[in-house]
């Protein structure tokens, strides 16, 4: 049996490629900062700096903000869903179908919806505003939150 016949595995697998990739991007252009605005399900807003090539879901849990990725971006959930502010959401790639898969079964969607695993920063995005909606639903265990490696 070759990598096809476990989908979802390789599904994973890609989506860890991607993650690394994305990291060891971030770690060389470390001082290509992008400013981003987190505002959180209290309506604080907090501005912290990205860096080129890092996700967004990486990037909160960097900076301690309660986004969740209990699937630790292998596109598994909903729990790191956004909402990307509406002046910058067209900058984004289109969300692929095992995207909007997971959107689908996210709490509140609206059409600036996105999952932050799968945002990557570039210097477009300068300024963008990336809403935690009010409520999550991990169907894992509701109220674990996984602790990034």
């Amino acid at each position: 049996m070759g990598p096809s016949s476990y989908p979802l595995l390789q599904n994973q697998h890609l989506s860890a490629s991607r993650a690394a990739r994305a990291e060891a991007s971030a770690r060389k252009t470390y001082c290509t900062g992008v400013n981003v605005v987190f505002i959180d399900r209290s309506g604080r807003r907090i501005p912290v700096q990205g860096r080129v090539g890092e996700d967004v879901l990486r990037l909160a849990q960097r900076h301690d903000i309660e986004l969740e990725g209990a699937c630790e971006a292998s596109l598994a959930c909903s729990t790191c869903h956004v909402y990307v502010s509406q002046e910058l959401v067209d900058k984004l790639p289109v969300p692929d179908e095992r995207e909007e898969d997971m959107l689908d079964l996210a709490p509140q969607l609206q059409e600036n919806s996105r999952l932050g695993c799968q945002i990557i920063l570039t210097k477009e995005l300068e300024g963008v505003e990336f809403t935690l909606p009010k409520i999550t639903r991990n169907f894992y265990v509701d109220g674990h939150v996984p602790k990034p490696h």
